[in-house]
């Protein structure tokens, strides 16, 4: 190799090295929620390879149990692609510090990245390299060691709600399954303490969370019938059904519920690059028609549960809170392949991951 070449594969390596180290770094040390181009097409690529695999699945439990494993598999992807990166752009520096074959370079940046030393290194530019190789693969392992924890606790404390979730809304979840079972049981002013309240800190968290660590957005609940984005959109509807049709006196509370999930929503949407309208107002288009709202009216007034008279008007106002989060609720549903919910992951082209025998089921 002549010098230029020399040259030319140390500042190739460097770059790659650099790039690798940059995607780490974004992916998991950031607390802005920088979207790492890696990170993104070790993700993508990955999913492609699960879509074809769930559309293979002959029952919903089955394409679930499949993609339980995503998330998982992808990031011990991730950092097997950030080793292999690292280990092509040392290859190219220590063939432009001189190492005779490419072949050795290969062995050297391994040798070094893996910290087992089976291959000598001579020369102050070649150590050097080595010891960066060394210490740079041991960061990126003490990341994935150190982050690990982090997740599940994330993780953890998303499923808590999502049970509590379960627990009041039924599975699947739904809005007015919601008011009911508290119309009958507790009592509507129990929401407050029990539904609003726990939701508006949990969206906090779950919006650093979910934008810090990407991947958070693709760990599924442990039961198949259970998603994160499902019971969002339940406790969402529930807080605008309370604050449109209810002929109550107005719940502040429930409407900072919704003020907190919807901005939760739109910063997730952001950071994957979804678009949505981040101005809506009252009266723009929605997914929910007036035929499925009609007849929540009626279940609701079916179980005694005290309604506005004036329908057209609760309508309007219904629309109005729900174009706050409609159109990136259903666009999260389709990127996490949510499991079936009502008014959440029923419409558009999340349809093809519907349970075959969600009709034959009732809510429990």
């Amino acid at each position: 190799m002549t010098v230029v070449l020399h040259v030319l594969a140390v500042v190739a390596g460097a770059s790659i090295v650099l790039a690798t180290v940059l995607s780490a770094v974004a992916t998991f040390v950031v607390p802005r929620g920088v979207a790492a181009r890696l990170t993104r097409v070790v993700f993508r690529v990955v999913r492609r390879l699960f879509d074809v695999r769930v559309k293979l699945a002959r029952t919903y439990e089955r394409g679930e149990s499949i993609m339980a494993w995503y998330a998982p598999v992808t990031l011990l992807l991730l950092i097997t692609t950030w080793m292999v990166m690292m280990i092509i752009g040392f290859t190219l520096v220590f063939r432009g510090l001189g190492v005779p074959s490419w072949e050795l370079a290969m062995e050297t940046a391994g040798s070094s990245l893996t910290t087992l030393g089976f291959v000598p290194v001579t020369g102050l530019a070649r150590q050097l390299a080595a010891f960066l190789d060394a210490g740079l693969g041991l960061l990126l392992l003490a990341l994935l060691i150190t982050y690990l924890p982090t997740i599940y606790a994330s993780f953890q404390r998303r499923e808590s709600l999502v049970t509590r979730a379960a627990m009041q809304a039924g599975s699947p979840p739904s809005g007015v399954k919601l008011l009911e079972r508290f119309h009958q049981i507790a009592g509507l002013d129990a929401l407050e303490t029990q539904v609003w309240q726990p939701w508006t800190t949990g969206f906090v968290d779950i919006e650093e969370s979910h934008t810090t660590i990407g991947a958070l957005s693709f760990f599924r609940s442990p039961r198949p019938d259970r998603h994160w984005i499902t019971a969002t959109g339940a406790v969402l509807d529930a807080a605008s059904l309370r604050a449109s049709m209810l002929d109550l006196p107005r719940q502040p509370s429930a409407e900072l519920c919704i003020r907190s999930g919807y901005l939760a929503l739109h910063h997730i949407a952001d950071f994957f690059s979804i678009p949505y309208d981040p101005d809506p107002h009252r009266g723009d288009p929605i997914s929910i028609t007036r035929e499925e709202w009609d007849e929540a009216y009626a279940r609701l007034a079916a179980e005694g549960v005290p309604l506005r008279r004036d329908v057209d008007e609760a309508w309007l106002d219904f629309m109005g809170w729900r174009v706050n989060y409609d159109a990136v609720l259903l666009a999260l549903a389709i990127l996490v392949l949510a499991p079936y919910a009502p008014w959440i992951s029923d419409r558009g082209t999340i349809r093809r991951y519907r349970p075959p025998i969600i009709g034959s089921r009732r809510a429990h």
